[in-house]
């Protein structure tokens, strides 16, 4: 017999497949997670806010982080990362590897960066959705 304590919440549907699937394609492609949930609107919000972000701070010649000589760099590494496939893309192509020698270039860097924590953020939301932790 099932006591109230063993019951799972009236609210929350129980959990099937992998939960962190939209995490994992939320962080590769940007709003995937939110695609993978029927969640239209957002996802395509988020794929056109962050990647024009990250284009417009590579068309400003904007740095991408490659390794980490101090904490500053070793955080631009990691906002860098957030872009997913983009930065994998981007590092292939070649693109991001000069040095920043003006100050829109320094802006562009931190396009690039913004839009890699905006798209970690986003992918934290899918999974929330995904596990009930936050309703649609």
């Amino acid at each position: 017999m099932a006591t109230a304590a063993n019951k799972p919440p009236a609210g929350k549907q129980s959990q099937q497949g992998f939960v962190y699937l939209p995490l994992i394609a939320g962080w590769l492609i940007p709003g995937a997670g939110h695609f993978l949930q029927r969640k239209w609107i957002r996802g395509a919000l988020l794929f056109v806010c962050i990647v024009a972000m990250f284009i417009l701070g590579l068309a400003m010649q904007g740095k991408l982080y490659t390794s980490a000589q101090d904490i500053l760099e070793m955080l631009g590494v990691v906002g860098d990362l957030g872009g997913g496939l983009l930065y994998f893309i981007s590092r292939i192509m070649g693109l991001g590897g000069e040095p920043v020698r003006t100050t829109v270039a320094d802006y562009g860097t931190k396009f690039i960066v913004v839009a890699g924590l905006l798209n970690i953020i986003a992918a934290v939301d899918a999974h929330n959705l995904r596990t009930g932790r936050k309703a649609s």
